[in-house]
Parts: C-alpha cells; structure tokens; sequence
C-alpha cells in the first residue's frame, strides 16, 4: 500500500476513535463505569437502540483500552439477560478483534504505537513472535491479559490472518459467556469456587508457554500422519 494510502486510512481511524471517545465522555459512561447498574442504566438510555448501541460500544471497546469488554458484557447480562448480551458482545469482539489486526497489519507500527504503549508493546512483541498462537490462546481464555491489545499487536507478527481468526472464534468467547452470565444472574459462583479456577488458569497459562510449542508440533505431526494414512 502506498504511503499516501497509510496516512489517510491512519489519520481516517485515529478520528473515529476520538470521535468514539469524545461521545463516551461527553454521553456520561466513564460516570456510569463505576458500576454494573450505572452502565445498566447508561445503555438503557438509548433505547429503542440499546441492542445496536451496545454492539457498537462492545466494538469500540476491543480498540479503546479504558472500556473493558467483560464488565460491558455483565452489563449487557444485566440489561438484556445472558444471551442476547453474549451474542452482541460475541459478535463486536470478533469483528473488533479481526478490524485491529488487519489494520495493524496493513498500516504497520504507526498504528500501532497510536493504541498500545512501548511498555506493553515490548513486554509482549517477543513471546507473540516467538509462539503467538500458544500465546493468543491462552491470553484470550484468561481475563488478566490485555487481549484487545494482543490484537494489535498480532498483526505486527507474521501469524496468518486465517488462523489468528480461528483462534479468536475458539478462544475468546468463554470469558465474554462468563461475564455475560454473571451480568444476567446464570451463573453465581462462591469465592472459593473461584479461587482454584483462578489458579488452575494461572497454570495452565505457564504450562503452555513452556510446552506449548512441543504441544503444537505433535498434534500438527499426528494430523499430518492421519492425513497420509487416510491417502494410501
């Protein structure tokens, strides 16, 4: 893509997202933010389009780090009851998620260094290179990573857009399910029901960076000797 191009898209969305974030200011949701019922009570605002405004305030959220997607969807559970909030959220977070890679990847750092810090982004731009579809995974089901800014900075690297679109459709929809059934009262856990889940994620993520190379080559190996013993 020619330069000329890059700046105009760069400068095109770096407008959008400040004109999405001066209208959150200004309509009053980070005041709102503070709790589930004041985000309830935010989103009902808009009614008759409540549905499409919050589609498009989950979307907004996988690009603007300060609105966290699962506290939104809990919202959303909240407002619309578990599934109507989870298949909205489902929805804009995918889109969201696929819209900032593929900018990323066609405009490069200047759009990136515009969302992600250069903390954040060398904190996790070498683990991404080194094994992003472990990473991505595991970043995606547990809610303590920064998984709309692992999007970004997935497509600086050169993991292919069909399989980072695989991942997120695997991979991200759990946590958003979780939040969207706690907002619409499904699902209520204890603390010490929550306590070991936590752990066993912690785990599991530390598990997986260790060996989940190793992981991923012999189920890449068995499946390609499955496929050849299918062929003879």
């Amino acid at each position: 893509m020619k330069s000329r191009q890059k700046i105009f898209i760069l400068t095109a969305v770096v407008l959008l997202l400040a004109g999405g974030g001066w209208f959150l200011y200004t309509s009053g949701f980070f005041q709102a933010a503070g709790s589930l019922e004041g985000l309830r009570a935010y989103i009902a605002d808009f009614a008759p389009y409540s549905h499409l405004f919050f589609f498009l305030l989950q979307l907004l959220s996988v690009i603007l780090a300060p609105i966290p997607s699962n506290i939104t969807a809990a919202a959303g559970g909240l407002l619309f009851g578990t599934w109507p909030a989870f298949l909205l959220t489902f929805g804009a977070v995918v889109s969201g998620s696929l819209l900032t890679f593929s900018l990323s990847r066609v405009l490069g750092r200047d759009f990136a260094d515009r969302l992600v810090s250069r903390k954040l982004s060398e904190k996790y731009q070498s683990v991404l290179r080194a094994k992003a579809p472990v990473f991505l995974t595991l970043a995606f089901l547990f809610p303590f990573f920064p998984d709309d800014m692992l999007c970004i900075l997935a497509g600086l690297t050169d993991l292919p857009w069909r399989r980072f679109a695989l991942i997120v459709l695997l991979a991200r929809p759990w946590g958003l399910l979780f939040a969207s059934a706690l907002g619409g009262s499904t699902l209520e856990l204890p603390l010490w029901v929550m306590l070991p889940i936590g752990l066993a994620g912690l785990t599991l993520f530390l598990l997986g960076l260790k060996y989940g190379d190793r992981l991923e080559e012999n189920l890449l190996r068995c499946l390609k000797e499955r496929k050849t013993g299918e062929t003879e």
